[in-house]
């Protein structure tokens, strides 16, 4: 396919502690994966056959091990280019010594178009993506027809595409987006946004609760593969 770019992200250098560094040093050859131009084996990866999971730009990584910890029998990846996030998750891993989760401090898009192979993903997880709020940078959200037709060719017919944001117009154009998508029906028969309580299981994050507390509305959607 032909290469695209979208700077959805800016790389925030932030304070790494001592106990993130250590993880980062020590915990990354068991749980790291490089990134590189090669195509993965993801049955490989994990040593078993399981449905795989796939949350991009995971924070610190609370929700990415909530959802590990609760369905031990899937196998979770992980992307997010912040290094104190990945540190912590790292940690989090270390700690509820689990097995089933793989993490890559790179650029989403290019572990989808290098690493990750064609319909290999059961479900993508994108909560609270950067909204690019200035409408003259708007171009570098994530959410775009090239980057949904990426997602679509990675995963599996029958698997779902979960979004969340706290940003109105960015939902509208999330919806715009994904309607307009060959590849991909809308869970709500109504086609707008889906209920907190969708039929996939997504926990809160500590963004998002904070977030409620204040009175902020988020925005869930919640798209299956065709």
């Amino acid at each position: 396919m032909n290469s695209f770019i979208i700077r959805s992200f800016v790389r925030r250098s932030g304070r790494v502690t001592l106990a993130q560094q250590r993880a980062l040093e020590t915990l990354w050859p068991r749980y790291g994966v490089p990134a590189s131009q090669t195509s993965l084996d993801l049955q490989e990866l994990f040593g078993r056959t399981a449905a795989k999971h796939l949350e991009i730009g995971f924070g610190m990584g609370d929700t990415l091990v909530n959802m590990a910890k609760t369905h031990p029998e899937y196998d979770y990846l992980g992307i997010d280019v912040y290094r104190p996030g990945v540190g912590r998750l790292l940690l989090q891993l270390e700690a509820n010594q689990l097995s089933n989760v793989r993490v890559f401090c790179a650029d989403a898009v290019e572990v989808l178009q290098y690493q990750l192979t064609v319909s290999s993903l059961d479900n993508v997880y994108l909560f609270f993506p950067d909204p690019w709020p200035r409408k003259r940078h708007h171009k570098r959200r994530l959410v775009q027809p090239e980057f949904i037709q990426l997602l679509a060719q990675r995963m599996k017919a029958g698997g779902y595409l979960y979004l969340a944001t706290d940003w109105q117009d960015y939902a509208q154009q999330m919806l715009s987006v994904l309607e307009t998508s060959p590849d991909f029906i809308n869970s709500v028969a109504t086609g707008g946004f889906a209920p907190s309580a969708a039929p996939v299981e997504r926990p809160l994050t500590k963004f998002e609760q904070r977030g409620l507390r204040l009175g902020n509305k988020v925005w869930n959607l919640l798209y299956q593969r065709q």
